[in-house]
């Protein structure tokens, strides 16, 4: 009997369009003949099978509903189930795509391991630090890996802009702790203008980190388990004419991904060296990619994401067909790992 995967996609942040794409992107590769795929909109507590039947979702039909139109069955969280026409359907598996809370934060993992479904990402708990970028930098400063001077601010407390700029320089990035995809970040080059990014910052989220600017080359390295080892792939190079790698240089086409990055066979060999180490170091389990910036050789880790995008423009599918490797083969690879 086929196994019954819940395809989760949307969640509660900016990117729940995003994460509708990589969904979709993903069940349009998923192996029919060996598992049933079922997508799952999640937004706050409304949970909906799309296709009840087991049939093709309409394509615009995930993003009506997100907006708020009707349609789909509502899951039973207390079984992580469903029923369709009189028949109850539990799902053996879940296939996280939501990029943001409550699919990368750990949220939506914590809820799994209580009810005992497997899925394809890192754990709770290590979901959880990574996706706070402060955490995740507290975790990983003792494993030897470079990063840029950072401060943290939580909301309510006290700051001078004037102490953080003489520890940092400028410019420096402005960023919420826990956002993705670029939201909310601000490049700062005046001191007279740091505090009027950090309060834009607390319109919406709890805590900031403000890190120093390190120039140098944006790069990218996808990772992942196939059986008992480790699938390092090939190093992406990031370049805009943007201020840094923001939404509209990642989803807008205002920027150019190099893939392979064209970089010396010995810096690829020591990003990717960095990306298994903190792999390992962090926890990890599923697919992850890590961020880089690269300055005089110097290789400094920015950040780690748990559930990277997987739409057709996105770094880690283009890492994929780099290596060679083909989104079905992938895909189901990642599939298998939970089983």
């Amino acid at each position: 009997m086929k196994k019954k995967i819940a395809l989760i996609y949307g969640g509660n942040s900016e990117e729940a369009g995003i994460s509708i794409q990589s969904g979709r992107n993903v069940s349009q590769n998923i192996c029919r003949e060996k598992y049933d795929v079922y997508e799952v909109l999640l937004k706050g507590v409304d949970w909906r099978v799309l296709n009840p039947a087991g049939d093709e979702v309409e394509e615009s039909l995930p993003q009506r509903c997100l907006d708020g139109a009707a349609g789909g069955v509502q899951v039973d969280k207390s079984d992580f189930s469903f029923v369709h026409e009189g028949v109850k359907v539990k799902f053996d598996m879940a296939f996280i795509m939501i990029h943001g809370t409550p699919g990368e934060n750990g949220l939506l993992q914590g809820y799994l391991e209580m009810m005992g479904v497997p899925y394809n990402t890192c754990s709770a708990y290590v979901s959880a630090i990574t996706f706070d970028k402060h955490s995740c930098k507290r975790f990983i400063e003792h494993a030897g890996v470079k990063m840029a001077k950072d401060v943290f601010i939580r909301r309510g407390a006290a700051y001078c802009a004037e102490e953080i700029v003489s520890e940092l320089g400028l410019p420096v990035f402005v960023k919420p702790t826990n956002g993705g995809s670029s939201f909310g970040i601000t490049k700062v080059k005046r001191v007279e203008d740091l505090e009027a990014a950090v309060e834009l910052v607390f319109k919406e989220y709890d805590s900031v980190i403000i890190e120093e600017s390190i120039v140098g080359r944006e790069l990218t390295n996808g990772i992942y388990a196939r059986g008992g080892e480790l699938v390092k792939l090939p190093v992406t190079e990031i370049v805009t004419t943007r201020e840094f790698f923001d939404y509209e240089a990642k989803y807008l086409g205002e920027s150019q991904e190099i893939c392979p990055a064209q970089i010396s066979a010995e810096l690829t060999a020591q990003i990717q060296e960095t990306t298994e180490k903190i792999y390992k170091y962090m926890g990890c389990s599923g697919l992850v990619r890590m961020d880089y910036i690269v300055r005089d050789g110097e290789i400094f880790f920015l950040e780690t994401n748990t559930v990277p995008g997987m739409t057709p423009m996105s770094l880690v599918p283009a890492q994929v067909r780099a290596a060679g490797i083909s989104m079905e083969e992938f895909v189901n690879t990642l599939i298998e790992n939970i089983c």
